[in-house]
Order: structure tokens, then C-alpha cells, then sequence
């Protein structure tokens, strides 16, 4: 049997590798929320690390999940919400929340098996109080994803972006794998809600963070980052927030995907939920 055989035959496993449901861990402000950007304070450090960090057993192995921020100073509140995907499909939201300092960590390890491609996603925030009641907000972005290769006939392995032959035809097949559940996943929330998706920028969840230092089309990064900030707003609200109230029951979603209106005027978030389809829609300030 040839490897390119081996590894089709081994592809269909993916989806239903993992050893344990994540622990939705929710340590929840009652939401994030937008206030007008301050420009005076800036985060010091950010970061979401993806890592295999041990073989298991034979056939599973452990995993670390990680998400920093500092900011420059002690602020009133610093916020984080970070989610992880695994193949496309949610598999943990962990959100935490602390008044008066300029850290936030959140850490979580799980255990896995068979061959995977994980993203992970992070906002980070904080709100800064000013005399008077006067109120801005700072907030980032950042990602981190791993493709792990654990096949019968090959020794364990992970990286982040491909490199040798071997790992450019396991990323291909574990890419086009996640992209056609995906894209099925996507078209028929277009379908039932009547969207003509031609007429939106469609960028999936996990790719905002290429817009923190690139703005939207027809927009400057000053709009740019208002507007991402609101729709985190929305989405922690009606996105991450389900998770505290399913707690103990299965939750199965997909990557979200946003619809950048192409005349600026408005915004989509499109999800489904447990079997139900859902819209958020975002008007664009002025």
C-alpha cells in the first residue's frame, strides 16, 4: 500500500480522534464590552501557543493550550476569551476575567488521538477608567495553529506550518479535509438565511486576527479596529456565552464565518449551534 493510499485511508478518522470532551471552563465578566479605543495604552505582550506536549500512550497524546496578555500598566479590568478548533469544529472556549491588574493566563491541557489540525484564537481586552467616568478600551488579536501527524506507520510529529514533502501532503489533505466540512457547513447557513454571498467578503472567525494591523476594504485601520472590537463584543455574547449555558451537555459548531458587507455598510456573523442556525448583523459605525 502506497503512503498517499495509507494516508486517505487513515483521513476519514480525523473529526473523531479526541480522547475527552475539553472542559468549557467559563470565569465570566458578565461580557466584554467596546468602549472608544484609548491610544495612550498598549499591550506589552500577547500571545495564544499551540503545543503537542507528550506521547500519551500508544495511541493518544497530550496537548497545551495557552493564551497570555500583559498590558503596559494595571488596568480596571482585563478581559480574555480564547477558542479552540480542531478540524473545524469547536472543541473548547475559555474566557477569563480580572479588575485591577495587567495579566491575564489562561492554561488548559487535553489529550488527543489520530491525526488533527488545531487553531486556536484569542481577544484579548481591557478597560481604562479615567476621571470624570470617561472610559476607553484596549484590545488584540492573535492565533496560533498545529497540524499533528499520528499515523500507524510514522513516528509522532507536529508542526506549525509545512516544511518537508511529507508534512506539505499531510497539510493538504488535513486543509482540504477541514475546508469542504467547512464550506458545507458555511453554504448552507448562506442558503437558509437567503444570503447572496457575493455580495460579502467572507472571512472565517479564525482568520480576525489578520486584521489588527489591516484594514477592512474601503475602511482605515482607526474603523477597522472599532468595528472588530464590537463584533468580539457580539461574539462573546452570543457566541462564547453559550458555552456557560450548555454546560454539561454536547455542544458541536463549526468555525463562525463573517460577512463583510462589500458597500461597508453592515456585518454578519454566521453560526450553527447544537443543529440550530444562527445570525448576529452588525451595522458599521459612522
Amino acid at each position: 500500500m502506497n503512503k498517499r493510499l495509507m494516508l486517505l485511508i487513515v483521513i476519514p478518522l480525523i473529526s473523531t480522534s479526541l480522547l475527552l470532551i475539553l472542559l468549557w471552563r467559563m470565569d465570566t465578566a458578565p461580557a466584554i464590552t467596546y468602549f472608544p479605543e484609548d491610544e495612550q495604552t498598549r499591550f506589552e505582550e500577547t500571545g495564544t501557543i499551540l503545543e503537542m506536549i507528550s506521547e500519551n500512550t500508544r495511541d493518544s497524546y497530550n496537548m497545551a493550550w495557552t493564551s497570555t496578555s500583559v498590558s503596559e500598566q494595571e488596568l480596571y479590568l482585563r478581559q480574555d476569551a480564547s477558542l479552540l478548533f480542531n478540524n473545524g469544529q469547536l472543541l473548547g472556549v475559555r474566557s477569563k476575567w480580572k479588575e485591577n491588574t495587567d495579566t491575564i493566563r489562561i492554561e488548559e491541557k487535553f489529550s488527543a488521538e489520530d491525526s488533527n489540525y488545531f487553531q486556536a484564537i484569542s481577544f484579548h481586552h481591557g478597560e481604562v477608567h479615567y476621571p470624570d467616568d470617561e472610559i476607553k478600551s484596549i484590545h488584540h488579536m492573535t492565533y496560533d495553529q498545529l497540524y499533528v501527524i499520528d499515523s500507524p506507520s510514522t513516528v509522532l510529529e507536529s508542526f506549525k506550518t509545512p516544511e518537508t514533502d511529507f508534512e506539505q501532503e499531510w497539510a493538504r489533505l488535513l486543509d482540504h479535509t477541514t475546508e469542504q466540512q467547512l464550506v458545507y457547513n458555511w453554504k448552507r447557513l448562506m442558503a437558509h438565511f437567503d444570503i447572496n454571498e457575493d455580495a460579502y467578503y467572507k472571512i472565517p472567525l479564525t482568520d480576525l486576527y489578520k486584521y489588527n494591523t489591516k484594514p477592512l476594504p474601503s475602511l482605515t485601520q482607526k474603523q477597522t479596529n472599532q468595528i472588530m472590537g464590537q463584533l468580539w463584543e457580539g461574539i462573546y455574547k452570543n457566541y462564547v456565552l453559550n458555552v456557560k449555558n450548555l454546560r454539561g451537555k454536547t455542544v458541536k459548531s463549526y468555525i463562525p464565518l463573517i460577512l463583510f458587507d462589500k458597500r461597508s455598510e453592515h456585518l454578519m456573523v454566521l453560526f450553527e449551534w447544537n443543529g440550530e442556525k444562527e445570525r448576529l448583523i452588525q451595522q458599521y459605525p459612522d
